[in-house]
């Protein structure tokens, strides 16, 4: 009698509960244990997936999954070895079954190409050069002069914000301590007839370091009033309050 009233008190059931619990994490245990000695479950196929400049074949080599590994193996080396690549921000796994994993990965897009002795490479927002050959791989970017992470910085922070106008950079490159000068590409859908003359091929936009990235917008609006009046612009100058200044060729 004494024994059954303590099963009722308070302490018992919460010991009663926590045994349960260790019960069924031991059961669970052991039946994936059992599970990773079996054939049927072992990796057959790696599924990759978020991956744009990353060739698959070589996540999968980074991987190093034995020919024996399970599906119920630790996921977590897996994971590390992935996202030790530069080229991979994140990455997580997930097992489908019987025996396929699916690695999901975000990349360190490229967002400019830096001039270099041997050429362009290819470059992230924060600095950080990719492994990325622009001879293999078709990179539409900006060209940057040099790795300056306040160039780099900017032109992450216009792809992301303004990719309007991010499609149109050619060329981003100081020339001042706190100027900056950007070549774009004419907006050919404000040129009558679509066609682009041959001293307008590039239009030249100072901005001050610092710029907030929505302020480039403002550039729109005053090229449709220009293009309106059939003005030739040679130069857009963002460097003054609330204002953009237009130099006419």
């Amino acid at each position: 009698m004494a024994f059954r009233q303590r099963l009722h008190k308070p302490g018992w059931k919460l010991l009663g509960a926590l045994l349960l619990v260790a019960v069924i994490m031991a059961a669970g245990w052991g039946v994936q244990k059992a599970a990773r000695q079996m054939a049927f479950f072992r990796v057959r196929r790696v599924e990759i997936r978020g991956a744009r400049y990353l060739q698959p074949s070589e996540i999968i080599a980074r991987m190093k999954i034995d020919t024996l590994a399970s599906l119920w193996n630790d996921l977590q080396p897996y994971r590390r070895r992935v996202k030790e690549h530069p080229q991979v921000a994140d990455a997580s796994i997930t097992r489908r079954m019987p025996g396929t994993l699916v690695v999901t990965i975000r990349e360190n897009l490229p967002v400019a190409l830096v001039e270099s002795r041997g050429g362009l490479l290819a470059y992230d927002s924060v600095g950080t050069q990719l492994p990325i050959d622009p001879s293999r791989t078709n990179l539409d970017l900006p060209i940057v002069a040099s790795r300056d992470p306040v160039l780099l910085k900017l032109v992450g922070a216009i792809r992301a914000a303004e990719p309007k106008v991010f499609a149109r950079i050619e060329e981003v490159r100081r020339t001042g301590r706190d100027e900056i000068l950007l070549t774009l590409s004419r907006d050919t859908s404000e040129t009558p007839g679509g066609a682009v003359g041959a001293s307008n091929r590039a239009l030249r936009v100072r901005v001050p370091v610092g710029l907030s990235v929505e302020r480039l917008a403002d550039i729109f609006p005053v090229e449709t009033d220009l293009a309106r009046r059939q003005a030739h612009v040679d130069e857009l100058d963002l460097r003054y309050r609330d204002q953009v200044i237009a130099r006419l060729q």
